[in-house]
């Protein structure tokens, strides 16, 4: 393959692609040649990071349900096999698992790779790449395109790579942090019995957590959905932001009469849930859920989140729970190595989280980690039953904006639609000054206008494609309409951008 066709297949810290065919207009990019030699370029870059020979290397393989997994795994194996190295098949896992491959001590892997495109549709597919200093950087990414732009395909005896029951070891893992962290005299080693806790996996790779952790703690699974993998994802996609999703958990949790719901993604490195009454624990409130859970041992700590996320929150944070809220950027690698930075430079910050659901700890090797943000809420909602109390009483006190809205304006016509994006900015930052329109600082993604009594404007870049999202939420139903007539005007007038989304 060429570097050019190679370097289509970067997505911001990861690979992703169009792996099968089935969708009209998308053309396969992400062929099981792609897999192999970016594979063997991982394990160039590993020997060159850890100053190992390739043959001291181990290098671990997982995957979730997608249709395609099998193929790309194989050719991956087949590159780290060809490099020299040592490679283990982890068959079905969790994009978080993989990393752990590397912690556990009975595995200590050099290096590792999730075949995964999290939610997006049956026929994308992508590889993650993990080291023990986290997931690899865009900058890494590229550089292992242009290596592998380098490299001829290689096959490789199969029977070579090791099988690994990792996601056993894991659930094993997670079992032992419900113990430890619900220490119950009476059960500890089925802490959860007595609880009904529903599981929505959406047929991707997290399903494992009903059967490996929640009954194997004594929980009650009956009820919960889609646990089966199947990579055509036939009952609704399976991401926690998507509303369908949503309701299909909350539907679950009511007709089970359940304790508490739990969704993930298809890799299981985000997650949401549904309390009894079907108050969803999602975006905002999930944020503000896992934040009051880490108060006590954190006390006036700093929570990291995306830029998205509503003034209500960032009340609750600070007046209710006494704690300081950064609100930095979108990108789960951009919260996470802000969280990193903030930790290192002296400043305590234990949850980098943003409202998609990815969730990272400092106690937790800044992994975000779906199933572990359902473990510490696991265990306060088992806490909190010792004690007469509900996991809502954590958020009793949050408020919730009336009214939110996403629009999506394309840039039409432009190559370097970055550097046209950031004029727009610029124009629309003197655009409301000049009408006087407070905004938000500091502002660490794009441009945000604050309108008193009435709601908020943000206005940035998306992170990969060549659009402008605009955010808004409003304190007052009917709102965002008349939120997006008065910022209407400020995007008027651009050649290459498209505003007609704004038309009411």
């Amino acid at each position: 393959m060429t570097e050019k066709e190679l370097m289509k297949l970067q997505n911001g810290s990861d690979v992703r692609g169009i792996a099968l065919e089935g969708v009209e207009g998308e053309a396969v990019n992400l062929r099981p040649e792609a897999a192999n030699l970016i594979a063997a370029a991982f394990v160039k870059f590993l020997a060159k990071k850890l100053g190992k020979a390739a043959g001291e290397l181990k290098i671990a393989v997982g995957h979730d349900s997608r249709l395609s997994a099998t193929s790309l795994k194989e050719a991956a194996l087949q590159g780290i096999l060809a490099e020299g190295a040592q490679a283990f098949d982890c068959r079905m896992a969790s994009t978080p698992a993989m990393f752990m491959s590397i912690v556990f001590p009975e595995t200590q892997m050099d290096g590792s790779i999730m075949i995964t495109a999290s939610h997006l549709p049956f026929n994308r597919n992508g590889l993650k790449f993990f080291t023990a200093d986290g997931g690899l950087e865009k900058e890494n990414i590229i550089e292992l395109l242009q290596t592998a732009a380098g490299l001829e395909e290689r096959s490789a005896d199969l029977g070579l790579a090791k099988p690994l029951a990792l996601i056993d070891i894991y659930a094993a893992s997670l079992c032992e942090k419900i113990r430890q962290g619900i220490n119950s005299s009476d059960n500890y080693e089925k802490p959860l019995s007595g609880m009904h806790i529903v599981v929505d996996a959406g047929n991707g790779a997290g399903g494992f957590f009903a059967g490996k952790v929640l009954a194997e703690l004594g929980a009650d699974t009956s009820g919960s959905l889609y646990l089966e993998p199947d990579g055509s994802f036939p009952n609704h996609i399976p991401n926690p932001e998507n509303q369908a999703a949503m309701d299909a958990i909350k539907g679950a949790v009511l007709a089970s009469r359940a304790d508490l719901g739990i969704i993930f993604d298809t890799d299981v490195d985000r997650m949401s849930a549904v309390l009894p009454d079907g108050q969803q624990i999602s975006r905002n409130a999930l944020i503000a859920m896992m934040a009051a859970i880490l108060a006590p041992d954190y006390p006036g700590s700093t929570i990291i989140t995306d830029s998205v996320t509503s003034d209500e929150l960032a009340d609750f944070l600070e007046n209710k729970l006494q704690l300081k809220h950064h609100r930095y950027m979108r990108g789960y690698k951009n919260v996470i190595n802000e969280c990193i930075r903030l930790n290192k430079a002296g400043t305590v910050s234990p949850l980098a989280i943003e409202t998609s659901g990815h969730g990272a700890l400092s106690e937790n090797y800044y992994l975000d980690d779906g199933a572990y943000l359902a473990v510490k809420l696991l265990i306060a909602a088992a806490k909190a039953r010792q004690e007469d109390k509900v996991l809502a009483d954590l958020v009793a006190d949050l408020k919730h904006p009336a009214e939110e809205k996403e629009y999506r304006l394309k840039i039409k016509g432009v190559e370097d639609f970055r550097s046209y994006g950031k004029n727009v900015l610029a124009e629309f930052e003197k655009r409301a000054k000049a009408q006087g329109i407070q905004m938000a600082v500091p502002s660490y993604e794009g441009i945000r206008l604050v309108f008193p009594g009435e709601g908020w404007v943000l206005l940035r870049m998306s992170l990969h494609d060549p659009n402008m999202p605009m955010n808004m939420e409003s304190q007052q139903a009917g709102g965002c309409a008349k939120l997006t007539e008065k910022v209407k005007a400020l995007v008027e007038g651009f050649e290459h951008l498209d505003i007609s989304v704004l038309d009411l």
